[in-house]
């Protein structure tokens, strides 16, 4: 039985499940409520029954795992050997997931170190691979958080969206709220900061939105050596199209995902979503 320190997120990481199970990642997942029925996002509910519903203006819904929940997982991944566990959660401004692993964290078998990322998506799902990185080293508990903490502070998350109803509807629009008034003559461009969902800015048309979307991500990209994710709710071929044009325009590009984000975020933002996490390393 192997003695190490065991990185632990949750779902809102989109992670590969090749890269989760390569590193032994452990994913928590959050809850969707789509006609009365609380489902496991990334086994109980595709996105695409997600965007379907959203496109019917069913009423969708948003909650963390309990506490229960997590200390059932703190307690498998104990007993597979880990002497310690790491566990990192979207943005508690986004979330109580934070919390409800706080809550779990005090009664593990194991000592457990949660941190608010303050981050989303791959932006979250990078931190996690850090960490586990530092584990597999041999690094300890306190080196792993260290390294998920130093690529938080890298990290950006921009992305566009088609309307800012579906954030608006799940009250995780935060200070994109002044862009409401004028969100039909616009297509807006949102950031990930301080863990809060914000104004980037506004541009008329979608194509002039996704050109600006790329431009912001070279640039914030420059010619450092970064990861860059690029994720999209049921708009394949804009995201396609988008990698494709960020594997010319960054010179320092390592690594470049392209994944459907799932149901939570998915259910926050709606669809046409396209987002770009740009990492360095």
């Amino acid at each position: 039985m192997s003695r190490h320190v065991a990185i632990v997120t949750d779902s809102t990481a989109y992670l590969p499940p090749r890269t989760m199970e390569r590193h032994g990642i452990t994913a928590v997942p959050l809850t969707v409520v789509l006609g009365g029925r609380a489902l496991d996002e990334g086994t109980e509910i595709s996105t695409r029954s997600l965007a379907q519903a959203l496109q019917k203006r069913r009423p969708v819904t948003t909650s963390r795992p309990s506490p229960e929940v997590f200390a059932e997982h703190y307690r498998r991944v104990a007993a597979s050997g880990a002497t310690g566990i790491v566990s990192l959660h979207l943005s508690a401004e986004l979330s109580g997931t934070y919390d409800a692993a706080v809550l779990a964290a005090r009664e593990a078998p194991v000592p457990v170190r949660v941190v608010d990322t303050g981050m989303i998506a791959m932006a979250l799902g990078f931190c996690a691979l850090s960490a586990a990185e530092a584990a597999e080293s041999g690094g300890t508990a306190d080196e792993a958080v260290t390294a998920a903490e130093k690529r938080a502070g890298g990290t950006a998350a921009y992305f566009y969206v088609d309307t800012l109803d579906y954030l608006r509807r799940g009250g995780r629009i935060g200070a994109a709220q002044a862009l409401l008034g004028s969100a039909l003559a616009v297509k807006p461009l949102l950031q990930l900061e301080d863990g809060r969902i914000g104004p980037l800015e506004k541009v008329r048309t979608a194509s002039k939105a996704i050109a600006r979307l790329e431009e912001i991500a070279a640039d914030r990209a420059g010619d450092a050596q970064v990861d860059i994710a690029v994720h999209h709710l049921a708009a394949p071929d804009r995201a396609s199209a988008l990698a494709d044009r960020l594997r010319v325009r960054v010179p320092g590009l390592a690594e470049l995902h392209v994944s459907e984000v799932g149901a939570v975020i998915g259910a926050h933002t709606g669809p046409g979503l396209l987002g770009v996490v740009v990492s360095p390393r």
